[in-house]
């Protein structure tokens, strides 16, 4: 069995075969990040959520991975001109999402698939070609040597830009779509503040300015790692900051508060380059009982929904209950594929949906109203109606595509009870729609009929 990418999935996913018996060919491109150092500057600070917990909880790995999570309980919004404000992610005590760095995490999976006998790792070595019809993989060494092993049966896990993906579409075996956004993003550094977080390190620090946005994760090391998405060209764009000059004057206009936090901000700013944003369409993942393409591979989403490492984990999880079921490759490889397709689809479009509503809707109070109603209704109505999400984040037994079908359900039903699309009534602009403790009984009613003739219970 080989693994092609030896990141988060790919580690996981290995001691997880490893577990099941199966002798395991773990292969990647860069040196072993056990003795080297981590990649600097194109690296989206991570957010592990219910989903990614789980596969973890079930590979037996969780334990060595809760030191190096801080807990964000929700978005701090940075407005011009007001002091932060929380906006809370769900409203019990667990409902949080954890920061973690991707080279420290993968790093321990790295350590642990080490530890099963059945893992070989394999580092500095490149895929540079797969052949189907000879069942051969291709492999450059780390002194420029090249090799070929047997193909079948192979799980791509090489990431966003996978090769094997790649290789696969040139020579007609799938085909691939890759919808870019006309924004990029580039990572920053708030360092610590006298060896202290410089923000609350409980939350995930948002400056929304409708068109683009900075965000701010929390580190174990009392740093946060910052983010700015902007438009890639245009008269406010990365183009348009080609000076340090101009990157001062933005920061000065558009996020004041984050200037005295940002003390490396303009050598950063030129150092780190500007990294793409986009979702990858494959079809299908997988040729035959040969090769599979899984988790960033097969359907790279962009990272506003901070889904892509728990969808891949989730991956790992869903292949390996499989196993159980199937006596050869391709079905397996079938049955994931139609097991997964529609939930992959799912959380991509989602993710793109939540890059609006991080940089604009936030601000808007139609939005925070309906928010706050939407965690009314959650407790007045628990069976039934839990936001899209909280489903998302903190309910890993609500699958990607259920999710997005009752949110749209239930954002129509928030509409009606909000008074937005009953513009002739005098609703329109009353407060929550009144419901919660001291709300009018006739507009729990209304919720509750809606919710009761829409929603099934779960």
């Amino acid at each position: 069995m080989n693994i092609v990418g030896a990141g988060l999935a790919g580690a996981l996913l290995a001691v997880r075969l490893s577990r099941r018996g199966f002798t395991v060919r773990l292969f990647e491109r860069r040196p072993d990040p056990r003795t080297s150092a981590a990649e600097r500057g194109r690296s989206i600070n991570l957010a592990l959520a219910s989903r990614g917990i789980r596969a973890l909880e079930s590979a037996g790995v969780m334990d060595r991975i809760h030191p190096m999570l801080i807990p964000m309980r929700g978005r701090m919004i940075h407005e011009p001109g007001a002091p932060p404000t929380l906006q809370p992610y769900g409203q019990r005590a667990d409902e949080v999402i954890y920061s973690v760095e991707r080279a420290q995490l993968n790093r321990v999976l790295i350590e642990e698939a080490a530890r099963h006998p059945g893992v070989k790792l394999r580092f500095g070595q490149a895929c540079v070609g797969i052949q189907p019809e000879r069942d051969v993989l291709r492999f450059r060494d780390a002194q420029g040597g090249e090799y070929e092993l047997g193909l079948t049966p192979t799980i791509a896990t090489d990431g966003a830009g996978s090769v094997i993906r790649n290789a696969l579409a040139a020579s007609g075996h799938l085909k691939v779509r890759e919808e870019w956004l006309d924004h990029d993003y580039k990572e920053l550094t708030f360092p610590p503040a006298q060896g202290r977080h410089a923000l609350d390190p409980h939350a995930l620090h948002v400056w929304p300015r409708v068109g683009f946005m900075l965000i701010a994760l929390p580190n174990t090391d009392a740093s946060f790692t910052a983010t700015l998405f902007l438009a890639r060209s245009g008269p406010l764009s990365f183009a348009s900051l080609a000076s340090p000059e101009a990157v001062a004057q933005f920061f000065r206009s558009e996020f004041p508060d984050a200037v005295p936090l940002l003390p490396n901000l303009t050598r950063e700013f030129a150092a780190h380059p500007a990294g793409q944003l986009g979702t990858v369409h494959a079809a299908p993942w997988r040729v035959g009982g040969q090769v599979l393409l899984l988790g960033d591979a097969a359907h790279a989403i962009v990272p506003f929904h901070g889904q892509g490492m728990n969808a891949a984990f989730e991956d790992c999880a869903l292949l390996d209950s499989l196993l159980d079921g199937h006596c050869d490759w391709e079905t397996l490889f079938e049955a994931f594929e139609r097991s997964r397709r529609a939930d992959a689809e799912a959380i991509a479009r989602m993710a793109v949906e939540n890059y609006a509503e991080m940089r604009a809707a936030v601000l808007d109070p139609g939005f925070v109203r309906r928010r706050a109603l939407a965690l009314e209704l959650e407790r007045q109505f628990p069976d039934r109606f839990i936001p899209r999400y909280a489903m998302v984040m903190f309910h890993p037994e609500i699958s990607y595509g259920e999710a997005l079908r009752r949110g749209a359900i239930q954002e129509q039903i928030l509409l009606e009870l909000d008074g937005e699309t009953d513009r002739a009534t005098s609703a329109r602009n009353r407060p929550a729609a009144g419901i919660g403790p001291g709300g009018a009984s006739s507009d729990l009613a209304r919720a509750a009929a809606l919710i009761n003739s829409r929603l099934p219970a779960l």
